[in-house]
């Protein structure tokens, strides 16, 4: 039998604050969750999102610490438009979300931006480039 890929697992310090990062990026997340240790979103096609608070990692792996140094993994979000994507990431940073990298130009044909999520996950932001 094959292994299937069933979900992206995310550690969080503060259940609330998470949501609320993740619900300005479109998730439909009812607030009651923000209490929750454990929170499942599901995800187009059959995959979840999964928030974990540190204490239910550590309910099963004590010894957990959170990664050092910059993300190694970032979950990336289409918007509409490039303008949207500069709004978006406006809108996070002016919520007091840390901007990475501001929007740009990439060679790739596509306008990008990074912020990070209140646990310093790495979160892209992307839009086509109109073409010529």
């Amino acid at each position: 039998m094959t292994p299937r890929f069933t979900f992206f697992g995310i550690v969080v310090q503060d259940m609330a604050a998470s949501l609320a990062f993740y619900r300005r990026l479109g998730f439909d997340i009812p607030a009651s969750a923000d209490a929750e240790p454990h929170v499942e979103v599901a995800l187009p096609g059959g995959l979840l999102l999964v928030f974990d608070t540190v204490d239910v990692v550590r309910s099963f792996d004590p010894h957990w610490e959170p990664p050092k140094g910059s993300p190694r993994t970032a979950l990336a979000f289409t918007c509409d438009s490039p303008a949207d994507v500069d709004a978006t990431y406006a809108a996070l940073v002016a919520a007091g979300h840390e901007g990475h990298h501001a929007p740009w130009d990439a060679v790739w044909g596509q306008r990008y931006a990074s912020v990070y999520d209140p646990d310093g996950n790495s979160v892209d932001l992307l839009a086509a480039l109109p073409t010529t």
